[in-house]
């Protein structure tokens, strides 16, 4: 391969160009034999039965049995020269999908499903020699039309989905007014609201945290933050780009005239059945105004903390940390490393009748029954350190603050763990042992960091490998040694991502936890009161057999969990 070759845009998956053979008109019988799906004799017969019964070959091969429908549309493909696109791994742009109606979709039994460039279609087709479908198609959407062959059955299965998409999507009433009924909606809104249902409840589908609306040269690119990683879902052409943002700050209850401002909102709604809260965030851009979407799944399963992915050790260290009647715990790291999840996975082993919990949080993200929720809103005043405050006149035993923030939030938080209180938070710093200066950082006294910490969780999140595709490879000790991974081997055997239907082409599917959990014992208590610096508090922990994040990390890499690359990633 070339140098150029290899610079060149790789087509997307799913996507099969035609042979160069192909720019010449043949028969679709001809095409059958040479791309080995029929014998010589087998094609005969069957352009026999056709010319007998009027009918085409390739659908009485099909009928015969011959060939398959995915064989007939790559026939198809190389007869008029066109891509073959695999429906079942071809990622489809909802913004391009949208552009047809339903009805005409039906009709010509076509569909876009991907922006070529900034004025052209790629349009799956059954037929995609119907010449007078491809004029139309192009009318109505006004883009140039660039045709592909696909199965009926993807078409179809297509049809299905995208109706599907759009009619799981419901807006609930909130408790607060929020009067999204009785907003009045033009024939001219439907598509833009069938725009944004579909992105969403595919968002959903897909597992997204985050989607982002970014404008791009008066486009709007859509991104879905899967396993935290963000990747290219749609391009929102330029004239429903306006639309979709102002439709979005209606959902959210947003002033839609206001350009110039950041604006903050939220909206309920119901997908498939699944309670679905979002919190919406909009920025005023250079290139125009973006949006970022945080998709929150109320009928989300807590992770059981047996399957967050610690080590034994570790985890027997942190249940014995959360387990004692008073004291404080804390779980640190950056933002969407799972910390709240593995509160949440704590609080479902504490959660007993006898005990009284509350919690502050923001937002809530799941609803545990029996738990007393409180929700941030600094409109009313009600902040961490003010609903922290009054939560400690509700008779607790156990507290679970969302995040120690400022420095009122962390004192009042030491103060109840100095008081007979199980106090649960997080924190945002990069391991554990740094955990101790931060909060002395936010003016707590150091001697009562000392006595009011018992255990300090360090996390990160790792896509994993998906187990249907991965691959065996070996990472020689000095490569690993470079990346800060402590072994003295020469080699280690290691698997890698290879990218295959399941996982959508990425390799990974799911995530997994890597954590360092740091107990407080009497030599990292005396550290902390002398105001010892994080790296004497790091050699203290890992004396007393704490692991550091990379050693978890190399172990799961070891195990075939997830990569080193990923690792190296995650922790760097």
């Amino acid at each position: 391969m070339s140098v150029t070759e290899s610079l060149a845009p790789q087509p997307p998956v799913g996507l099969t160009a035609p042979s160069a053979r192909s720019r010449s008109p043949r028969f679709i019988g001809d095409v059958v034999v040479d791309l080995g799906f029929a014998d010589r004799q087998a094609v005969e017969h069957a352009i026999n039965v056709a010319r007998a019964s009027g009918r085409r070959t390739g659908q009485v091969l099909l009928e015969q049995g011959t060939i398959t429908e995915a064989q007939l549309a790559r026939v198809i493909a190389e007869r008029y020269g066109v891509d073959y696109v695999d429906l079942g791994t071809f990622r489809v742009d909802m913004s391009a999908a949208n552009l047809l109606s339903s009805t005409a979709a039906r009709r010509y039994e076509a569909v876009p499903v991907h922006f070529v460039d900034p004025r052209t279609l790629l349009v799956a087709m059954v037929d995609p020699g119907h010449v007078l479908a491809i004029d139309d198609i192009a009318l109505m959407t006004g883009y140039d039309v660039r045709p592909a062959s696909a199965t009926r059955e993807d078409i179809v299965a297509l049809f299905g989905r995208l109706n599907r998409l759009e009619d799981v999507v419901v807006e609930e009433e909130e408790d607060e007014p929020v009067e999204l009924t009785d907003l009045r909606e033009s024939a001219d809104d439907a598509p833009v609201i069938k725009l944004v249902h579909s992105l969403v409840a595919q968002a959903v589908e897909q597992g997204a945290s985050d989607v982002h609306f970014e404008p791009v040269g008066g486009e709007i690119l859509v991104r879905y933050r899967v396993d935290g990683v963000l990747n290219e879902a749609s391009r929102i052409p330029k004239r429903l780009a306006s639309g979709v943002l102002s439709r979005i700050k209606i959902m959210s209850d947003l002033d839609i005239a206001e350009r110039r401002a950041p604006q903050d909102g939220r909206v309920a709604l119901n997908i498939d059945g699944r309670h679905i809260d979002i919190r919406v965030a909009t920025l005023p851009l250079v290139g125009g105004e973006a949006a970022v979407m945080r998709v929150l799944d109320k009928d989300g399963m807590v992770a059981d903390l047996d399957a967050l992915g610690m080590n034994p050790d570790a985890r027997a260290a942190f249940r014995a940390a959360f387990s004692r009647a008073h004291g404080a715990v804390l779980v640190t790291g950056p933002t969407g490393s799972g910390k709240t999840t593995t509160l949440y996975g704590a609080l479902q082993v504490l959660h007993t009748p006898e005990k009284n919990i509350i919690t502050i949080e923001d937002p809530v993200e799941y609803e545990l029954p029996g738990v007393k929720q409180m929700q941030v809103n600094t409109k009313a005043g009600v902040s961490f350190g003010s609903g922290l405050r009054s939560m400690m006149r509700a008779d607790p035993d156990i507290i679970m603050v969302g995040e120690i923030r400022d420095a009122e939030t962390a004192q009042i938080a030491v103060e109840a763990a100095l008081t007979g209180h199980l106090v649960l938070s997080t924190l945002h710093t990069n391991d554990a042992p740094s955990s101790i200066a931060r909060l002395i950082d936010m003016g707590v006294e150091p001697f009562l960091v000392a006595s009011a910490i018992d255990c300090v969780v360090a996390q990160r999140l790792a896509r994993m490998l998906c187990p249907h595709c991965k691959r065996q490879t070996r990472i020689e000790g000095d490569v690993a040694r470079s990346h800060g991974f402590d072994t003295d081997e020469d080699h280690i055997d290691v698997f890698e991502p290879v990218g295959c239907t399941r996982c959508s082409a990425s390799g990974y599917k799911g995530r997994i936890g890597l954590y360092e959990v740091m107990p407080l014992d009497d030599e990292i208590r005396r550290l902390a009161v002398r105001r010892a610096s994080a790296d004497e508090v790091a050699a203290a922990a890992v004396a007393a057999g704490m692991r550091r994040l990379r050693e978890d990390g190399l172990d799961k890499v070891r195990q075939g969990l997830t990569s080193f690359a990923e690792v190296a990633r995650v922790t760097s």
